[in-house]
């Protein structure tokens, strides 16, 4: 009897739903194949040359040899701090240029990290429908339970937020939200903020 070699896929890979961009993908491609006139309204790639000025400083930082080596795991020092000084300036929030400020090569990676380093098996997690699809599949490989909360025409967002957390349990460990929402492009106000903080803090 042949013995099956083959790597199996850890059990939380039958969670993933199939890759979003993956499948619209395949709908245009299959359009073009049809003859049809596809407008592409998808993924927010730059339409227009990077500006001379931009690639002329990857050149330069390319070419240096301090640039031949590993960087610091947590961000360079130097920007950590212009970061920090960024937040005082504008926000008025003081950051510990150590502790609070980190790099990561996106923002993919870094909810990527984010819900590996705070959620586990067991935990719930609240994700707007639709939602970008990092936010479900990362939630998903940290092992939480994802659930869906449907973004409305008419207003009502915020009560369902409250009501699902009244009535789970345990309560919702994380509530992902990303405004200007994507991919609606619909914003909120700062009292919608102050009450997502204050719920928070229950």
């Amino acid at each position: 009897m042949e013995q099956d070699n083959l790597i199996r896929f850890a059990s939380r890979m039958d969670y993933l739903p199939p890759y979003l961009f993956g499948m619209i993908n395949k709908m245009k491609m299959d359009k073009r194949r049809n003859g049809d006139d596809v407008i592409d309204l998808g993924m927010g790639n730059p339409m227009d040359p990077t500006p001379d000025a931009v690639i002329e400083k990857l050149v330069n930082v390319a070419q240096d040899p301090k640039s031949h080596r590993y960087p610091e795991s947590s961000g360079l020092p130097n920007l950590k701090k212009e970061v920090a000084k960024y937040y005082d300036r504008h926000y008025n929030i003081a950051l510990d240029a150590d502790k609070e400020t980190y790099f990561t090569i996106g923002s993919k990676e870094g909810i990527s990290h984010l819900c590996l380093a705070i959620m586990g098996p067991g935990d719930c997690v609240l994700v707007p429908a639709p939602a970008f699809p990092i936010h479900i599949y990362a939630s998903v490989i940290a092992g939480a339970n994802v659930m869906r909360i449907p973004l409305e025409p008419e207003n009502g967002f915020l009560d369902r937020i409250i009501k699902v957390c009244e009535a789970c349990y345990p309560s919702p460990k994380v509530l992902m939200l990303n405004y200007p929402h994507n991919p609606t492009g619909v914003v909120t106000d700062k009292a919608f903020f102050q009450e997502i903080v204050t719920l928070a803090k229950r």
